[in-house]
């Protein structure tokens, strides 16, 4: 048992609240996973400032910013959000991203790209938005999952989002039951994995199958496809943001749609406080279709 929310803004007068609602939405998740937990915000100026990319980076050595700076001959900077450490330059997203790995091989790059900054914790995860700086972020979208481990160890590396590809996040609740059979067929085809954990398939099989090529309703209809399991999956890119679950919905979710914004969440009290809600047009995704709006 997870917790999902997400919030994807339609009306821009509502960017400045984003972190605000994306915070009452998660703190009314933490019962369905107290162990850790995760964000991902999308074009929030202080974590993904114009012009520059950002990596997020979970056990990061002291003075990584620097390091980088050095190693790169550019300008970095970083924010220090424990455990979480956030870096920006003015490089591609991917090049940054391989830097990190370079300079700081113990660390582990949990997320990337132009707009999409990623940040994970252990703990409370109200006390973890907290840390994190949630209440006061802004930006056009937010996912966000409060964890309660089954498949793996409780650790900010095998919280959610699993953010594996450029501006890419997945968020889970359920469990995949033939993963490792899927991950060996990854791994052979390259792909090299972060944690033991399920979700991790998940992200790494849809990352693939965007990077060759397909959309997002085709990645996460192949997602189907292949994997068994009970799931609700919450996936978001730079410019789009969907929903799918398994051919039984075993997992909850539901779905507020307005003019404003389009909210999902695994149960309806983390929507009540959204504005607008009353007018909204609320639904639960049906088995196996994938939902997918774009910005």
């Amino acid at each position: 048992m997870c917790g999902i929310v997400g919030l994807h803004l339609r009306d821009a007068s509502l960017e400045p609240r984003l972190g605000h609602l994306l915070t009452g939405m998660l703190g009314r998740m933490v019962d369905r996973g107290p162990d850790s937990a995760g964000v991902a915000i999308y074009g929030d100026p202080a974590f993904s400032p114009a012009g520059h990319s950002s990596v997020s980076v979970l056990g990061a050595s002291a003075n990584l910013a620097g390091a980088l700076r050095n190693a790169l001959g550019v300008s970095v900077t970083g924010i220090d959000r424990s455990p979480t450490t956030v870096v920006h330059a003015p490089i591609p997203a991917a090049a940054l991203a391989d830097a990190v790995r370079r300079v700081d091989p113990g660390a582990t790059v949990i997320g990337f790209g132009d707009e999409v900054t990623v940040l994970k914790g252990m703990g409370n995860p109200l006390l973890l938005a907290e840390r994190f700086g949630l209440p006061r972020a802004s930006g056009r979208q937010g996912v966000g999952h409060t964890r309660m481990a089954t498949e793996s160890a409780v650790t900010a590396a095998g919280s959610h989002p699993f953010a594996v590809g450029p501006d890419q996040c997945l968020v889970h609740n359920g469990s995949f039951s033939n993963h490792l059979s899927v991950k060996r067929e990854l791994e052979d085809d390259g792909v090299v994995f972060d944690s033991e954990n399920d979700t991790e398939v998940g992200a790494r099989f849809v990352a693939k199958h965007l990077a060759d090529g397909a959309d997002l309703d085709k990645a996460l209809r192949l997602l189907g496809e292949r994997f068994d399991g009970f799931y609700t999956l919450l996936v978001s890119t730079a410019d789009a943001f969907a929903v799918v679950r398994d051919p039984i919905a075993c997992k909850p979710a539901v779905v507020a749609e307005t003019d404003s914004y389009v909210a999902m969440a695994s149960e309806f009290r983390a929507l009540a406080h959204l504005p607008g809600i009353s007018d909204a047009h609320i639904f639960e995704p049906e088995p196996e279709r994938v939902y997918v709006w774009h910005r």
